[in-house]
């Protein structure tokens, strides 16, 4: 495939995995006869969570199941202006904590799926990235989320982490900030620009590192000592006018065979714990 058609392959398959505000939800009214759960969820459990709300529907005759995926804070900002969520799911306990006890827009939380970073480079590896290191060199294009999405706090994170490591400098991590050319607002714009070949180098999830994914990048593990275990928290909306609804389909996400959907997409188990 040419250069220009992986490129409309990937920014097709972005656009359909995420949707970035309330106006980019269905307009089609719903069949009387079924009734629509809305549900907001970060941008990097778009695979799992829809086949999660396919599970969903089979097991609930008459549901429907609408998802917007976007940045935590993205989703946070639209439940907060009166965007009709039934469900919330996060990427990190900062903006689910931000709706619960400030705006007080959600239900009490829990965490339902972990997550860990990778750095990701272009199969094509322009730069010659061979190590975690060669992301503190010179000229690198290192391609982050901004500071209010959660892979964007991870990242500075683990690049912290990182510069007091056995084998990094301790300027690593400011020397690849450095480099960063772009902040982005969710994680599925940080994978499209090192699948497109527009940054050298990105750190996302590695549940973000989809089998489709992997035919265009090459992927780089951080070290466990070094690495974030990312919690994932889910709350009922308490604008929700389907209650019963949205309780089921969390009591579905933290069930056995939710559990298996997630963790088969890449996500980690609730209840794992790393010390």
């Amino acid at each position: 495939m040419s250069r220009s058609g992986a490129k409309q392959v990937i920014l097709a398959g972005i656009a359909a995995a995420v949707l970035i505000g309330p106006a980019s939800l269905p307009a089609a009214a719903p069949d009387k006869s079924t009734t629509t759960l809305n549900v907001f969820a970060a941008a990097s459990l778009s695979d799992a969570f829809n086949e999660i709300g396919k599970l969903y529907e089979k097991q609930n005759s008459g549901m429907r199941v609408r998802f917007n995926f976007a940045g935590s804070q993205q989703l946070a900002f639209q439940i907060e202006q009166g965007a009709g969520a039934d469900v919330f799911a996060s990427a990190d306990e900062r903006w689910m904590s931000y709706l619960r006890d400030t705006t007080r827009s959600v239900d009490s939380s829990e965490v339902f799926a972990h997550n860990q970073l990778v750095m990701v480079v272009p199969a094509t590896n322009p730069a010659r990235i061979a190590r975690l290191q060669d992301l503190a060199r010179p000229g690198v294009k290192f391609v982050i989320g901004a500071d209010v999405v959660p892979v964007g706090v991870y990242t500075r994170e683990v690049l912290k982490h990182l510069s007091n490591f056995d084998g990094f400098s301790p300027d690593f991590g400011s020397r690849a900030l450095a480099n960063v050319v772009s902040q982005e607002e969710n994680v599925k714009s940080v994978v499209a620009k090192v699948q497109l070949g527009e940054a050298d180098a990105g750190m996302v999830y590695v549940s973000d590192v989809t089998p489709a994914v992997a035919h265009f990048v090459h992927r780089f593990e951080i070290p466990t000592g070094a690495n974030i275990l990312a919690d994932y928290p889910i709350a009922v909306a308490k604008g929700s006018r389907n209650g019963a609804a949205a309780h089921a389909f969390v009591a579905l996400v933290r069930s056995q065979d939710g559990q298996r959907i997630l963790q088969r997409h890449g996500l980690l188990p609730a209840d794992l714990q790393i010390h």
